[in-house]
C-alpha cells in the first residue's frame, strides 16, 4: 500500500550532522559502514530556480565538489521556462506541448470552470505521459517522491472534478507538498528511507529544495536571499550525502534545476492597458509572458491589437504562429493568443503604483539567464567531466537509463549528450 510520508516525516527529523560539508567525494567511493553490499540508489534532485552561474559564487561547497568529483553542464529547459511544465518533462523526457502540463495554471474545456493551480491532483491533468516513478513502480522497482511537481498524483487514474481517485499509480512512498516541511525533514525522509531493509528500501528517489527559487524571486538573483538560500541547500546536499556514506550507500546523485532566475523590476513593465483595449480579451496568464482568449466577436480585433501591431519590447503570436524553437503551440491547453516580452520584463494588466525589483522566469528558453543547473555524481559517472549544453528532455532517458528502465517509445530527448561519459548508455 501507498503511503504518505506524515507520520515518516515526525520520526525522521534527527539532530544536523556538523561539520558534513567539509569533504565530499563521490558517493561511491567510501567503506561501506555496515556489513551488507547494498544496490545502487538513483536520487533526483531538483533544486529549483537555481541558475548553473551560481556555481561560481563560492557559496556552494558541496554542490562544486560534487560538479568537481561528477558530470556537470549548462542545462536549457523546455518551454515556458516555468516550474511545473519542466519539472514534468524532467520526469517524463516530453516537451510541455507533449505532455499536457504546458504551464502553472492552465484551463481545459474538459474541466470547465476547474482551472489547474499548483494544487492541482487530479490525474486529468497529467494523464498524457507517464514519469519515471510510475514507470519504475510497474517493472517492480520501487521508488519514493520527497516532493516533486506531480508525484502526489495518482497517475492514471480517474477523478470526477475535485472528487477522490480511488485508482492509479503512486510511488510506494510519497508527500503531499508543504513548504511547512522544512528541508531538514526533507533530506530527513530520503536519509529514513535509505536506512530501511532492502525488500522496502527504494532505488529511485526524487528530492525537492524551493529556497533558491523562493529567494529569487523575492530578492531577484543578484540578493542576499539568493546567496543565503544557497548556503542553507548547500549544507543540506552535504549532510544528505555525508549520511549516505556512513551508511554505505552508494547512489547516483542527478541534482538539476528547472531553470534559472532573471532580474525583474517595476521600470521594465509592459502595460495592457496602455496597448490594447480591455474589452477585446479575458488575460489567462500574466508576468513572464501573457496568454489571451478573446472575448466573443473579438478574435479578430485582438489579433490585430496583439499579433499585427509592433510592441516596443514584446512579440506576440497565435499559437499556430509560436515559432519552431519553442516546441510549444499545439496543445488544446495554450490559449488562442501568446505574448512573450524581452527577458526581464514583465507583462502586466496596469502599471504598477510603487516601485519593485525582483525575479522571474518563463522568458525565453534560450536566454541565458534561464539556463538550469545538472550535475551528477556517483558510481556510474566519472569525475571532472562537464558536457556540452542540452535540453533538459534528456533526463528522463538518463533516469531510465540508471534506474534500469528500458527507454519509451515516445520522448522528446535522448541519451546521446551522455554518451561521451556513459558509452555502454543506448
Amino acid at each position: 500500500m501507498k503511503r504518505s510520508l506524515t507520520t515518516a516525516l515526525a520520526l525522521a527529523i534527527l539532530p544536523l550532522a556538523a561539520g558534513c560539508a567539509q569533504q565530499v567525494e563521490t558517493i561511491a567511493s567510501a567503506p561501506a559502514a555496515v556489513a551488507e553490499q547494498r544496490e545502487r540508489m538513483t536520487i533526483l534532485v531538483s533544486i529549483d530556480g537555481f541558475h548553473p552561474d551560481y556555481l561560481g559564487r563560492g557559496l556552494t561547497p558541496t554542490l562544486s565538489a560534487l560538479a568537481d568529483g561528477g558530470v556537470t553542464a549548462s542545462m536549457r529547459p523546455s518551454f515556458p521556462t516555468k516550474t511545473f511544465p519542466n519539472h514534468w518533462t524532467l520526469v517524463t523526457g516530453l516537451v510541455p506541448d507533449h505532455h499536457g502540463i504546458t504551464a502553472n495554471r492552465m484551463e481545459d474545456q474538459g474541466r470547465p470552470a476547474e482551472p489547474f493551480t499548483m494544487a492541482t491532483v487530479d490525474p486529468y491533468w497529467w494523464n498524457e505521459a507517464k514519469p519515471v516513478w510510475v514507470e519504475a513502480e510497474e517493472a517492480g522497482i520501487r521508488s519514493a517522491a520527497m516532493f516533486w511537481p506531480g508525484s502526489a498524483v495518482p497517475w492514471g487514474g480517474t477523478a470526477q472534478g475535485w472528487g477522490p481517485v480511488s485508482d492509479g499509480v503512486l510511488p510506494s512512498d510519497w508527500q503531499q507538498f508543504s513548504m511547512q516541511i522544512s528541508n531538514t525533514q526533507r533530506v530527513n525522509a530520503v536519509l529514513d528511507w535509505a536506512r530501511r531493509p532492502a525488500d522496502i528500501r527504494p532505488e529511485f528517489v526524487t528530492l525537492y529544495f524551493d529556497t533558491v527559487d523562493t529567494a529569487g524571486h523575492d530578492g531577484g538573483p543578484d540578493s542576499e536571499e539568493v546567496n543565503a538560500a544557497l548556503r542553507d541547500v548547500d549544507g543540506h546536499i552535504a549532510r544528505l550525502t555525508a549520511e549516505l556514506r556512513k551508511l554505505g550507500q552508494p547512489a547516483d546523485l542527478v541534482i538539476v534545476s528547472d531553470h534559472g532566475m532573471a532580474a525583474t523590476s517595476s521600470e521594465r513593465v509592459i502595460a495592457l492597458d496602455e496597448v490594447l483595449d480591455e474589452s477585446l480579451y479575458r488575460l489567462v496568464e500574466a508576468g513572464a509572458y501573457a496568454t489571451f482568449e478573446p472575448t466573443a466577436g473579438n478574435e479578430e480585433a485582438l489579433v490585430k491589437a496583439l499579433v499585427d501591431t509592433d510592441h516596443a519590447n514584446m512579440e506576440c503570436w497565435e499559437k499556430s504562429a509560436i515559432p519552431a524553437k519553442y516546441q510549444y503551440g499545439t496543445h488544446g491547453r495554450i490559449p488562442p493568443i501568446f505574448c512573450l516580452p524581452d527577458t526581464g520584463w514583465t507583462i502586466t494588466r496596469s502599471r504598477p503604483k510603487n516601485a519593485w525589483t525582483g525575479g522571474n522566469h518563463g522568458f525565453d528558453m534560450y536566454a541565458p539567464e534561464m539556463a538550469a543547473l545538472f550535475i551528477a555524481n556517483g558510481p556510474s559517472f566519472p569525475a571532472g567531466r562537464e558536457l556540452a549544453s542540452f535540453q533538459n528532455t534528456s533526463i528522463a532517458p538518463l533516469l531510465r537509463h540508471l534506474v534500469g528502465l528500458p527507454q519509451a517509445d515516445r520522448a522528446d530527448g535522448t541519451l546521446e549528450p551522455f554518451l561521451p561519459v556513459l558509452p555502454q548508455a543506448k
